[in-house]
Protein backbone atom coordinates (compact mmCIF):
# COMPACT_ATOMS: atom_id res chain seq x y z
CA UNK A 1 0.00 0.00 0.00
CA UNK A 2 1.36 3.97 -0.51
CA UNK A 3 2.07 6.06 1.84
CA UNK A 4 0.55 9.35 2.33
CA UNK A 5 3.37 11.80 3.73
CA UNK A 6 2.40 15.47 5.08
CA UNK A 7 5.30 18.02 5.22
CA UNK A 8 4.16 21.12 6.41
CA UNK A 9 6.36 24.38 8.38
CA UNK A 10 4.95 25.39 11.60
CA UNK A 11 6.15 28.27 14.38
CA UNK A 12 6.70 27.41 18.11
CA UNK A 13 3.17 28.76 18.44
CA UNK A 14 1.41 26.32 15.80
CA UNK A 15 0.28 28.50 12.49
CA UNK A 16 1.99 27.84 9.18
CA UNK A 17 1.11 30.92 7.95
CA UNK A 18 0.50 34.75 9.69
CA UNK A 19 -2.52 36.42 9.66
CA UNK A 20 -1.76 37.74 6.12
CA UNK A 21 -0.66 34.25 5.00
CA UNK A 22 2.57 35.83 5.20
CA UNK A 23 5.21 33.04 4.90
CA UNK A 24 8.61 35.06 5.04
CA UNK A 25 9.31 33.54 8.26
CA UNK A 26 10.48 30.22 7.20
CA UNK A 27 13.95 29.66 7.62
CA UNK A 28 14.98 28.24 4.12
CA UNK A 29 18.39 26.85 3.65
CA UNK A 30 20.30 24.34 2.24
CA UNK A 31 19.60 21.63 5.01
CA UNK A 32 16.03 22.50 4.23
CA UNK A 33 17.08 21.72 0.45
CA UNK A 34 18.29 18.67 1.32
CA UNK A 35 15.28 17.53 3.18
CA UNK A 36 12.93 18.40 0.19
CA UNK A 37 15.32 17.02 -2.05
CA UNK A 38 15.01 13.77 0.38
CA UNK A 39 11.47 13.82 0.97
CA UNK A 40 10.77 13.84 -2.88
CA UNK A 41 12.87 11.02 -4.04
CA UNK A 42 10.71 7.89 -3.40
CA UNK A 43 7.55 10.00 -4.20
CA UNK A 44 5.87 9.42 -7.48
CA UNK A 45 2.57 11.91 -6.77
CA UNK A 46 1.98 15.55 -5.07
CA UNK A 47 -1.26 16.13 -3.14
CA UNK A 48 -2.64 20.00 -2.82
CA UNK A 49 -5.47 21.59 -1.86
CA UNK A 50 -6.26 24.52 -4.14
CA UNK A 51 -4.80 27.19 -2.12
CA UNK A 52 -1.10 25.55 -1.62
CA UNK A 53 -1.85 24.60 -5.62
CA UNK A 54 -2.19 27.69 -6.76
CA UNK A 55 0.92 29.66 -4.66
CA UNK A 56 3.28 26.70 -5.51
CA UNK A 57 2.34 26.12 -9.64
CA UNK A 58 2.84 30.04 -9.69
CA UNK A 59 6.36 30.03 -8.55
CA UNK A 60 7.62 26.36 -9.46
CA UNK A 61 7.56 25.61 -13.48
CA UNK A 62 9.35 29.07 -13.63
CA UNK A 63 12.01 28.07 -11.18
CA UNK A 64 15.55 27.15 -12.34
CA UNK A 65 16.49 23.89 -12.91
CA UNK A 66 17.79 21.74 -10.19
CA UNK A 67 16.83 18.45 -8.46
CA UNK A 68 13.75 19.66 -6.37
CA UNK A 69 12.11 21.95 -9.28
CA UNK A 70 12.75 18.92 -11.79
CA UNK A 71 11.26 16.63 -9.77
CA UNK A 72 8.50 18.60 -8.79
CA UNK A 73 7.76 19.83 -12.42
CA UNK A 74 7.57 15.96 -13.70
CA UNK A 75 5.50 14.57 -10.55
CA UNK A 76 2.28 13.10 -10.98
CA UNK A 77 -0.14 16.13 -9.39
CA UNK A 78 -3.66 16.53 -7.30
CA UNK A 79 -5.96 18.89 -6.28
CA UNK A 80 -8.23 18.42 -4.09
CA UNK A 81 -10.72 21.39 -4.60
CA UNK A 82 -14.20 22.08 -5.59
CA UNK A 83 -13.87 25.45 -6.93
CA UNK A 84 -10.03 25.17 -9.12
CA UNK A 85 -11.37 25.82 -12.63
CA UNK A 86 -8.18 24.36 -13.94
CA UNK A 87 -4.75 22.93 -13.20
CA UNK A 88 -2.15 24.09 -15.87
CA UNK A 89 0.64 22.81 -14.38
CA UNK A 90 2.16 20.01 -16.04
CA UNK A 91 0.91 16.28 -14.98
CA UNK A 92 -1.81 18.14 -12.70
CA UNK A 93 -5.61 17.23 -12.59
CA UNK A 94 -8.42 17.99 -10.45
CA UNK A 95 -10.50 15.92 -7.81
CA UNK A 96 -13.54 17.44 -6.97
CA UNK A 97 -15.12 14.99 -5.45
CA UNK A 98 -14.94 13.30 -1.43
CA UNK A 99 -11.69 13.77 -1.08
CA UNK A 100 -11.09 11.09 1.93
CA UNK A 101 -12.45 8.22 -0.38
CA UNK A 102 -10.45 9.55 -3.54
CA UNK A 103 -7.52 9.13 -1.55
CA UNK A 104 -8.38 5.49 0.49
CA UNK A 105 -8.79 4.19 -3.54
CA UNK A 106 -5.21 6.03 -4.07
CA UNK A 107 -3.27 4.56 -1.02
CA UNK A 108 -4.54 1.02 -2.30
CA UNK A 109 -2.86 1.49 -6.22
CA UNK A 110 0.35 0.45 -6.95
CA UNK A 111 3.61 3.22 -6.91
CA UNK A 112 5.56 5.49 -5.05
CA UNK A 113 4.77 7.76 -1.46
CA UNK A 114 2.42 10.71 -2.09
CA UNK A 115 2.95 13.60 0.09
CA UNK A 116 0.70 16.49 0.84
CA UNK A 117 2.01 19.77 0.91
CA UNK A 118 0.81 22.67 3.07
CA UNK A 119 -2.84 22.31 3.12
CA UNK A 120 -3.15 22.74 6.25
CA UNK A 121 -6.73 22.40 6.89
CA UNK A 122 -6.96 19.92 4.06
CA UNK A 123 -4.26 17.74 5.86
CA UNK A 124 -6.17 18.16 9.09
CA UNK A 125 -9.17 16.39 7.60
CA UNK A 126 -7.03 13.80 6.29
CA UNK A 127 -5.87 12.84 9.77
CA UNK A 128 -8.85 12.82 11.56
CA UNK A 129 -9.63 10.55 8.84
CA UNK A 130 -6.94 8.31 9.24
CA UNK A 131 -5.75 8.87 6.11
CA UNK A 132 -2.16 9.73 6.83
CA UNK A 133 0.47 7.38 7.29
CA UNK A 134 3.34 9.94 8.62
CA UNK A 135 3.36 13.58 10.01
CA UNK A 136 6.42 15.63 9.32
CA UNK A 137 6.25 19.17 10.82
CA UNK A 138 9.07 21.48 10.02
CA UNK A 139 9.29 23.41 13.38
CA UNK A 140 10.65 27.07 12.77
CA UNK A 141 12.30 28.63 16.07
CA UNK A 142 10.15 32.06 15.86
CA UNK A 143 6.85 32.97 17.81
CA UNK A 144 4.60 34.93 15.40
CA UNK A 145 1.68 35.44 17.50
CA UNK A 146 -0.93 34.75 15.49
CA UNK A 147 -2.18 33.30 11.87
CA UNK A 148 -3.19 30.63 10.78
CA UNK A 149 -3.05 27.35 12.90
CA UNK A 150 -1.41 24.28 11.62
CA UNK A 151 -4.14 21.65 12.74
CA UNK A 152 -7.41 22.88 12.29
CA UNK A 153 -10.86 21.47 12.93
CA UNK A 154 -9.61 18.32 14.59
CA UNK A 155 -13.05 17.07 16.64
CA UNK A 156 -11.01 13.98 18.61
CA UNK A 157 -7.76 13.76 20.69
CA UNK A 158 -5.07 12.02 18.38
CA UNK A 159 -2.77 10.05 19.40
CA UNK A 160 0.68 10.39 18.16
CA UNK A 161 4.16 8.41 18.12
CA UNK A 162 7.12 10.12 17.73
CA UNK A 163 9.20 8.24 14.15
CA UNK A 164 12.23 10.60 14.21
CA UNK A 165 13.63 13.92 14.57
CA UNK A 166 15.79 15.56 12.74
CA UNK A 167 17.79 19.05 13.84
CA UNK A 168 19.12 21.59 11.47
CA UNK A 169 21.99 24.22 12.67
CA UNK A 170 19.31 26.72 12.01
CA UNK A 171 17.46 25.52 14.83
CA UNK A 172 14.95 24.10 12.69
CA UNK A 173 13.32 20.59 13.93
CA UNK A 174 11.57 18.25 11.59
CA UNK A 175 9.18 16.31 13.77
CA UNK A 176 8.10 13.07 12.31
CA UNK A 177 4.85 11.19 13.62
CA UNK A 178 2.30 8.45 12.98
CA UNK A 179 -0.88 7.95 14.38
CA UNK A 180 -0.08 5.63 17.88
Amino acid sequence: MRKVIVSNLMSLDGFFEGPNKELDWFIIDEEFFEYARTLLRPVDTILFGRRTYEHVAGYRPHAPSDEIADKMNSLAKIVFSATLKEAEWKNSRIVRGNAAEELAKLKQMSGGDMVLLGSAAFASSLLQAGLIDEYRIILNPIVIGSGNPLFQNIKERLKLKLLRTQTFSSGVVVLSYQRA
